[in-house]
């Protein structure tokens, strides 16, 4: 018996592997067909929910009922999410491509050396409503987003984020609160004018291209 089976046992492996086929039956659906499969087992998902190429890991320990998403979600392509613990997404909840979201820590086999410093633990991670996460972004267990946080592309997201908020960086670190996302948006101010004729802006300013 491998070392795999005796750490979780011949019940769990015969779930696992029934989970598995059923993220594949998931996958070959196209995005309308998704949303409805994955209500099938078990996940709660609102209306005008979009999931692309989701994938979802240990679902042998929380299943599909760990994931809560609400109404008007988009998931891109390749987000993966570990359902060791519950997710719970808010209404218009966007994850870009790539991003992972995870749920628990596990350095290996019950016999590894690095147990006794970093025991296995799972946390919840709850994401607000109105939330974006850029791609390729890491969400770590226990972490919660407050509602309208924008995380940048890349971002290592290991503590909770208040609402509002912009963070960005390893680990990720607040640019602006409340009102910041706007200003995160705003266009730069036009060039000066003399006269009628426009000032063109010195090489390299992003306002020689607007």
């Amino acid at each position: 018996m491998s070392a795999a089976l005796k750490e979780i046992g011949m019940a769990r492996a015969l779930r696992f592997a029934l989970l598995e086929l059923a993220q594949l039956v998931h996958l070959l659906l196209l995005p309308p067909l998704r949303a409805f499969w994955l209500r099938l087992l078990g996940a709660s998902l609102g209306r005008d929910t979009v999931l692309l190429d989701v994938r979802f890991s240990n679902l042998d320990r929380g299943g599909l009922s760990g994931l809560t998403v609400g109404r008007r979600g988009w998931l891109g392509r390749g987000v993966r999410l570990d359902l060791a613990d519950a997710i719970t997404l808010g209404d218009d909840v966007t994850l870009a491509d790539e991003v992972l979201v995870l749920t628990h820590l596990n350095v290996g086999f019950r016999e590894h050396p690095l147990h006794s410093a970093y025991p296995r633990r799972t946390a919840p991670v709850v994401i607000g409503s109105g939330c974006f996460v850029g791609a390729r972004a890491l969400i770590l267990p226990g972490v919660t987003l407050g509602p309208e946080v924008f995380v940048a592309a890349g971002a290592v997201v290991t503590t909770s984020v208040p609402a509002g908020a912009v963070v960005a960086g390893n680990p990720a670190r607040p640019l602006s609160l409340a009102g910041g996302r706007r200003e995160a948006t705003t266009a730069p101010p036009a060039a000066p004018q003399t006269g009628s004729r426009a000032v063109s802006a010195p090489p390299g300013d992003p306002r020689a291209t607007g």
